[in-house]
């Protein structure tokens, strides 16, 4: 029987319309795109490519948390990208959450992104099942 749970956290940006922060069903975590907010200020953090990638994952983390999951359960990321020349710098900070055994990954240049900002996020976790 499938169970299906709406996470949510403050320890990540909240929804900035009809969607959930996360969904869990059964084992498997499906998070929204993250963006760059920090959630204690609501504002999109300074600076370019590599902060706004960096606070993408913390927001990342944060949501999975809140699901009973980690970085290391992540199996599927789609990164979409405003800039591919952004790509290399966005590369070099996501591969500091996935040290060893990343997830697979689809990466796609898109003409916009909420907000203006330079990278958003999503991903797909699994969990041992209890």
């Amino acid at each position: 029987m499938s169970y299906q749970k709406v996470i949510t956290t403050e320890q990540a940006p909240a929804a900035i319309g009809p969607y959930s922060q996360a969904i869990k069903v059964d084992n498997l975590i499906y998070t929204s795109g993250q963006i760059p907010i920090d959630p204690a200020t609501g504002q999109i953090v300074a600076g370019g490519a590599a902060e706004q990638a960096a606070r993408v994952m913390a927001n990342l983390q944060a949501v999975l948390a809140a699901a009973g999951a980690s970085l290391k359960d992540v199996v599927k990321t789609t990164l979409f990208i405003k800039d591919m020349n952004d790509f290399g710098t966005i590369n070099e900070v996501y591969g500091r959450y996935f040290p060893q055994d990343p997830p697979a990954r689809s990466c796609v240049e898109v003409a916009r992104l909420p907000k203006d900002v330079l990278v958003e996020i999503e991903a797909v976790a699994v969990v041992a099942p209890k």
